[in-house]
């Protein structure tokens, strides 16, 4: 079986976002891997996201795939329950919603486990998800 090829998805409105958000799901980031680039107006968090393709395939098991979401055009960014001083600790990507205000703006709310949060308010939605590879165990607990 062959591997899929690595997926890279454009979010430009919200039904775009709740593709990406699907994608992202139970994703592990850590508070380390999240990067606010404010002068460049963009978030960048880097992340190991499940992939159920291979299952979805006829294979047994899923696998964790390293991957990048960007989010450009970003005004603020403001985050709860959070913690930048602990940069390992985990946290739980558990999904992405766009709330629109003044069109094209508005805010993108990443939800992570736990009650931890990212608020982003946008000039116009932008994001962009990137597989980079496998992880180093490759397969998924």
């Amino acid at each position: 079986m062959s591997e899929p090829a690595p997926l890279k998805l454009i979010a430009l409105d919200a039904d775009d976002l709740a593709v990406i958000s699907a994608h992202v799901q139970d994703a592990r980031v850590q508070a380390c891997d999240i990067v606010w680039r404010q002068n460049e107006k963009r978030l960048v968090i880097g992340m190991n996201r499940l992939d159920w393709e291979p299952t979805l395939s006829g294979g047994t098991c899923s696998r964790r795939l390293v991957a990048a979401l960007r989010f450009d055009r970003v005004l603020a960014c403001k985050s709860r329950n959070i913690d930048l001083q602990a940069p390992e600790a985990s946290l739980e990507l558990l999904g992405i919603e766009f709330h629109a205000s003044d069109p094209p703006g508005g805010c993108a709310l990443l939800m992570f486990g736990e009650g931890a949060a990212l608020r982003l308010d946008v000039e116009c939605l932008e994001c962009e998800l990137t597989d980079l590879g496998t992880d180093e165990l490759g397969t998924a607990p």
